[in-house]
């Protein structure tokens, strides 16, 4: 029997988003479809019956795969099936990962997977709807989880804030903030934005959070209607009496070891020798203790003496205070062959970004079901093993890099000149050489300064920061300029990017509820007066973008040609093109409306290329000269190539300023000859005039006297044509 499927309905934004369950996947733990006009996904959320031994984390997968027929498309890659998920698909999956993970009971192991799939795509974006379906699998499954959230999607056209904006509003929006969250608290910030003044996020920030309540109420509603009895989990839980004991044992040479500033291996050295010994102690006392126990209760015991500190005293592991920023030196010009590159060092993070400029077929072609079909600006992020001080095994792009080359991309979109002002590809590459916080910000400032070590004309330098928060519930400090430990052990991690106009780039996660509307405005703030501090010292480096690009970077001019002549260039099979190419050493790229982009490494290669580009798509225009090559002879006149593949008629009267008793007493077939066009018919033939040029006519008077093929010359005699100044007489 045909299954009913339940439906479930919010109004988000003056839309309809419609849930609806018990159709499909029975056997998964909990299974939604989520709609928004024709776009629907659906998710699936299982957990296994049994915990994971030996793990100390919760074992979440959470795979967003976007399925081509969704958008009624046959893949384009060799198999023509979907293969490993797409940069894109892989950012959904971290989107919906982030706000899920957090609810999830404290030191629980059983292994949870999440499966999101498109089912069908319009001109609605389909991330947030992931994030929405996700939250409702887990809800209405046997998974505790202390959900759910909701997401939205907020942009602002012509300063007027718009709801779950289309793809094609989302082309006129200054702003692209998506968001999640409970019903009490924002947990999770995705943004980008055209240099966005702080007090309007905020005001986004806000309206988003409003903006989720109808989700959150009709999830709620669905999971008492038709949700299972939660599991009861098997949590690995912390032993109070042990935590209490190796606090105790180490509190006070944690805090004298934490009481001078320390650098990453001080701290993290004195930190391990402390944890060995503490272990060696407490076995010493209990041999039945576990090892991993006691190490366990070693991190809270850092946790909670290291936040202290902070709070109490307004001291970082490092020494510094709240707002301070570590010290920062930049360098540019690094690599001799790169087209641009520059160092950033902001205490013991540093990146070094290299910039490659290529023609705009070098863009990346994409095969997804967004209307973007090619990006010709990418930044690419690499953090190895050793810039961390560790040996790894090396299993390709993981989703971390992927997720902070996304943000340094998204950071600098808005001030990348447009292909019309500057027609190239754009590639960066941030290799971090060294981490303690922040690798993404770092990376953001690297690519700024080998933009304009490039000679890229962007619109504004950018500069980035994160910041954090440690909070009890009552008072709280936000920190700018995290490390590593900070980021580990407190309460927020919050990355703004920006000019000194606005912001361009937002991301945060918050591991606790509640953040106000003030807090946010006061963290914002903070973030500013330290994404300016850093970009003052990175303009010490280098202020403005290199006048020149680089003598080995391609220079890349533009032709318009009438599209109509498009097939000229191209010629039969590309014969034409290849040879121009082949010839000249430069490289053509045509656009659909004539557009014609030559990249050359030198200007006589530019040159050459041009002049052949303009030879095959000019037309012939009354009273332009021309030189060309005649290359036909008959009783009445000559016929001369003018341009490639056109030719013109100079009548025997008009191949000279006396009379001409036979053509080939002036020209020959392969000799070269200087005419005017004085006539252009309506079918097209081209009449010119030899005599035109020898006697300076003017085109109005080439046009006056021109005579049809076959024709008597004009009534006047040469010697009526001798009063007009003596032209007959310039030969």
């Amino acid at each position: 029997m045909k299954p009913e499927g339940k439906r479930y309905t919010a109004a988000v934004g003056g839309k309809s988003v419609i849930f609806e369950t018990g159709k499909l996947a029975h056997q998964a733990g909990g299974a939604v479809s989520v709609m928004l006009d024709d776009a629907m996904v659906f998710c699936a959320a299982t957990m296994s019956s049994k915990a994971r031994e030996g793990v100390d984390f919760l074992p979440l997968s959470v795979n967003y795969e976007e399925r081509m027929y969704a958008g009624g498309r046959i893949p384009g890659s060799f198999f023509r099936r979907e293969g490993r998920p797409h940069s894109e698909a892989i950012l959904v999956s971290r989107l919906t990962d982030r706000p899920l993970r957090p609810l999830f009971p404290k030191g629980m192991r059983n292994d949870i997977q999440v499966l999101i799939y498109s089912l069908s795509a319009d001109d609605n974006p389909l991330d947030i709807l992931a994030i929405n379906s996700a939250s409702a699998a887990v809800a209405i499954s046997n998974i505790p989880w202390d959900g759910p959230i909701g997401a939205v999607r907020i942009g602002r056209i012509n300063g007027e804030f718009v709801i779950n904006p289309t793809f094609a509003e989302m082309e006129q929006s200054d702003l692209d903030l998506r968001l999640a969250g409970t019903k009490e608290a924002i947990l999770m910030v995705e943004c980008g934005a055209d240099e966005v003044p702080e007090d309007v996020m905020v005001d986004a920030l806000e309206l988003g959070h409003q903006s989720i309540q109808p989700i959150i109420d009709a999830i709620n509603t669905m999971a008492a209607e038709v949700g299972k009895e939660k599991d009861e989990p098997i949590l690995a839980l912390d032993d109070e009496e042990l935590e209490k004991k190796v606090f105790e044992y180490v509190s006070a040479p944690m805090k004298e070891l934490i009481s001078k500033p320390l650098t990453k291996d001080e701290f993290y050295g004195g930190m391990d020798e402390l944890k060995a010994q503490t272990v060696e102690a407490m076995l010493a006392e209990n041999e039945e203790l576990a090892e991993k126990d006691i190490k366990n209760a070693f991190g809270a015991a850092e946790k909670t003496i290291v936040r202290e500190r902070i709070l109490n005293e307004g001291k970082r592991p490092d020494g510094r205070g709240p707002k301070d920023i570590r010290p920062i030196w930049c360098e540019t010009d690094i690599s001799p062959r790169a087209h641009g590159s520059a160092i950033f060092t902001r205490g013991e993070t540093q990146a070094l970004t290299l910039a490659t400029l290529g023609t705009l077929r070098d863009a990346q072609d994409l095969d997804n079901l967004t209307p973007e079909k090619e990006r010709r600006y990418m930044h690419h992020y690499n953090f190895p093993p050793f810039c961390t001080g560790e040996v790894k095994m090396m299993r390709g792009t993981s989703r971390r890099e992927v997720g902070h080359g996304a943000l340094a991309e998204r950071a600098l979109l808005p001030v990348i000149p447009s292909k019309e002002e500057f027609p190239y590809s754009i590639r960066l590459v941030s290799e971090v050489m060294a981490s303690n916080g922040s690798s993404s910000m770092a990376s953001t400032c690297g690519s700024t300064l080998a933009l304009m070590d490039t000679g890229v004309p962007i619109k504004a330098p950018v500069s980035g920061v994160a910041m954090g928060l440690v909070s009890d519930g009552e008072n709280y400090r936000i920190l700018s300029d995290i490390l590593g430990t900070e980021d580990h052990l407190g309460d927020m991690d919050f990355k703004v990017t920006g000019t000194e106009k606005g912001i361009t780039a937002l991301q945060m996660d918050i591991k606790i509820s509640g953040l106000s509307a003030d807090l946010m405005r006061e963290a914002l703030a903070q973030a500013r007066e330290a994404r300016m501090h850093i970009l003052g010292e990175m303009m010490k480096v280098i202020s403005t973008p290199r006048p020149e690009l680089k003598n080995h970077v391609p220079r890349v001019t533009t032709v318009q040609i009438p599209v109509d002549k498009i097939g000229a260039i191209i010629g039969p099979g590309g014969k034409t093109i290849r040879a121009i190419q082949d010839e000249t050493g430069a490289r053509l790229d045509i656009e659909e409306d004539g557009t014609v982009y030559i990249s050359a490494v030198d200007g006589e290669s530019e040159a050459a290329a041009r002049a052949r580009v303009e030879g095959l798509t000019e037309s012939a225009v009354v009273g332009r000269i021309y030189t060309g090559r005649v290359v036909r002879v008959a009783d009445f006149g000559a016929f001369v190539e003018i341009l490639p593949n056109i030719d013109g008629l100079v009548h025997i009267s008009q191949l000279d300023s006396v009379r001409v008793n036979s053509v080939e007493d002036v020209c020959q077939v392969g000799d070269e000859i200087t005419v005017m066009v004085t006539n252009i018919g309506g079918d097209g033939k081209i009449r010119l005039s030899r005599q035109a040029v020898l006697e300076g006519w003017t085109a109005e008077e080439a046009l006056a006297n021109d005579q049809p093929r076959g024709g008597k010359r004009n009534n006047r005699s040469r010697n009526d044509r001798s009063n007009r100044g003596g032209r007959n007489n310039r030969r």
